[in-house]
């Protein structure tokens, strides 16, 4: 007697429709995002008690984050040093010899930030300079 083997043959899963899907999917949502990414400076003001100054048509602001990060008119300044940030707000006075700078520093800004955007200004001759601040709250 003769046995008969019996060769039990798996099913073959066919992963070219699956992988056709997931690249259409990929394909799909890459050309579908948008990676524009919107900058925001968080910073929290100190207060102090006074009247607003009415805004000039030209400003310069300097913005500075709790990092010690500088923002010359909301555009962040390449790094650090005073000839980058000096560099920054002669560009943003756009020729003007004595435009009114606005510093608005973080309650929590490094010190010596502080000082040099100071410093940068004095350099450049604008010594028309303003502190930002927030009034305060008088029902603490």
């Amino acid at each position: 007697m003769r046995l008969q083997s019996r060769r039990t043959e798996e099913p073959d899963v066919n992963l070219t429709a699956l992988i056709d899907v997931v690249f259409l999917l990929l394909i799909f949502f890459m050309v579908s995002t948008t990676f524009e990414r919107e900058t925001e400076i968080s910073i929290e003001l100190p207060e102090a008690s006074g009247q607003p100054l009415q805004s000039e048509k030209q400003v310069v602001e300097i913005s500075i984050d709790v990092k010690g990060r500088y923002f010359v008119n909301k555009h962040e300044v390449i790094n650090t040093q005073i000839d980058s940030l000096k560099r920054a707000i002669q560009e943003a006075a756009g020729g003007q010899e004595k435009p009114r700078v606005i510093l608005s520093a973080d309650r929590n800004t490094p010190h010596q930030a502080v000082i040099t955007a100071m410093d940068a200004a004095r350099q450049l001759g604008f010594v028309n300079l303003t502190f930002a601040t927030n009034k305060p709250d008088d029902s603490k």
